[in-house]
């Protein structure tokens, strides 16, 4: 069963038992790593970022190696690295092994999309369970997947390891459009929905703005993704981040008030 074709087993489908069991145990793994990471500095976390990516290509060539092997050769949809969760694997290695700019995309990528996405996924699983038992490598490998995408960015918002800043929309924004022509060369050669920007995938929240958008649809969806999960991050953090100055400054007054009674 682990390695089953698609269709050999009845899928687990979505808001099922096995979902609720899969999205429990990713949740509660999650909640323990984060409690058990013990991070002195900013290098401690790029070696868990660096590890995190090389276990995340290892679980995404298994993949591949599982799709070609059931003679999904001919479906690239399935086994192409080119969706927006993939990214991690390419911003994990910029945030891991690059510098400067290069770094600085990969890390507001894990900052901000990773957990976007991994949570949109954990509640969506689309791509897994609607297709598969429980008990199978892909839906394992997806929920495993997005657990570590949400298990980095929560580490990387925890620990400052970067202050987001507004003009890293144009980081993510230029990173998440580069991935998105390389897909829609892929996409119009083959006739694929890589990062779902060429066609309707039903049942999804894509299905919605296939509807309502018409002709429209590709750059709509371009645009919602490269715009939509980074602002999504930056305004709670930034509303946070000024909640937390103001009672600072609330303390400092009030301490100083006392002084001056003293």
């Amino acid at each position: 069963m682990f390695f089953s074709k698609p269709g050999e087993y009845e899928p687990c489908g979505m808001l099922s038992i096995g979902h609720v069991i899969l999205l429990t145990i990713t949740i509660c793994a999650i909640i323990v790593a984060i409690k058990f990471t013990k991070i002195q500095n900013k290098e401690d976390l790029r070696k868990i970022i660096r590890n995190i990516t090389i276990i995340a290509w290892c679980m995404e060539i298994i993949k591949i190696i599982f799709n070609l092997c059931i003679g999904n050769a001919n479906n690239i949809n399935t086994y192409v690295p080119l969706y927006y969760c993939s990214i991690l694997l390419y911003a994990g290695l910029f945030s891991s092994f690059g510098k400067g700019i290069i770094k600085r995309v990969g890390d507001v990528f894990l900052a901000t999309g990773a957990l976007v996405g991994g949570v949109t996924f954990l509640f969506f699983p689309t791509t897994s369970l609607p297709a598969y038992p429980m008990f199978h490598y892909i839906s394992v490998q997806s929920f495993a997947y997005h657990g570590m995408m949400i298990y980095l960015a929560v580490l990387i918002i925890k620990n400052n390891y970067i202050e987001l800043e507004n003009k890293d929309i144009i980081y993510y924004f230029g990173f998440f459009i580069v991935i998105c022509c390389i897909a829609l060369i892929f996409n119009n050669i083959f006739g694929s929905n890589l990062m779902f920007i060429s066609q309707n995938f039903p049942n999804t929240i894509v299905n919605v703005i296939y509807t309502f958008s018409g002709k429209f649809f590709t750059p709509i969806m371009i645009l919602c993704q490269a715009t939509l999960p980074f602002y999504a991050v930056y305004l709670v953090l930034n509303i946070n981040r000024k909640q937390n100055k103001g009672d600072n400054n609330a303390v400092t007054y009030i301490r100083s008030k006392e002084k001056i009674t003293k």
